[in-house]
């Protein structure tokens, strides 16, 4: 059987639980070695126990310059290169416009925004011509949601960051996507300190909104990565992929 990802070294940021672990299994299972990489030792070191092979996890928070540098250090002394990188580290919090603080909007733009620059741009000695860089946006960035505009915003300049770097990146044939999730429902709604009824309660309300009267997995978004990593999707660059029942498509 020929796995889509045979051979090949790919990095996952935030790869330890959600969208970013179920990414990193699909790679594994189609034949890559992966590094995740985040913020918190515990919850790698789970990660990597859970997919068991083919996988080592690396402390890093990808908005400090210095965590991305002795991350990719590593990479090029155990592996060399880099074939495929989802830079997928992110998350948000829920402020109303009037109640938005400096400090939300610093840990909003600097985990989604400049976390994804550096990660990418930090990695570009390590790939080579014809490698593919996956974006994680949101479909956040196409329609306005209460109390959740920065993020959006931010999730915006994603979107915008995989058209730009497409066409700077087109000398070397190096692909850049962006996968756009709608409503999955992974730990980093706990993490931004809603309760388990608060979130049953957002989930129930965004299906009313969703056309498949439902929400999203992890591993449903992970397939679309695997897609836009892989060679299947070896005429799509500067795109965006968005993956969620219809919700901002009807």
């Amino acid at each position: 059987m020929n796995r889509k990802l045979e051979g090949r070294v790919a990095l996952v940021t935030g790869g330890s639980s959600g969208i970013g672990l179920a990414t990193a299994e699909r790679f594994v299972a189609e034949g890559a070695f992966v590094y995740i990489a985040g913020r918190r030792q515990a919850q790698l070191d789970a990660a990597v126990k859970k997919i068991g092979s083919n996988v080592k996890g690396v402390q890093a928070d990808v908005s400090k310059p210095a965590d991305l540098d002795r991350l990719y250090v590593q990479i090029k002394k155990e592996k060399g290169r880099l074939d495929t990188v989802f830079a997928n580290a992110g998350g948000g919090t829920f402020l109303p416009l009037g109640s938005i603080t400096e400090q939300q909007y610093h840990e909003t733009f600097d985990n989604n925004v400049k976390g994804v620059i550096l990660t990418v741009q930090k990695a570009l000695p390590l790939l080579p011509n014809a490698s593919s860089i996956v974006l994680n946006a949101s479909t956040a960035a196409s329609i306005g949601m209460p109390a959740f505009s920065v993020y959006s915003a931010a999730k915006a300049a994603v979107r915008n960051l995989a058209r730009g770097w497409a066409t700077d990146l087109k000398d070397r044939r190096i692909r850049v996507n962006a996968v756009s999730p709608g409503v999955v429902i992974t730990p980093a709604y706990r993490k931004i300190g809603l309760s388990d009824e608060q979130i049953k309660d957002f989930a129930a309300q965004m299906v009313a909104l969703i056309p498949l009267g439902r929400t999203g997995e992890p591993d449903e978004i992970a397939k679309a990565v695997l897609f836009l990593a892989s060679d299947d999707s070896s005429f799509v660059n500067g795109a965006e992929l968005v993956v969620d029942g219809g919700q901002t498509q009807v």
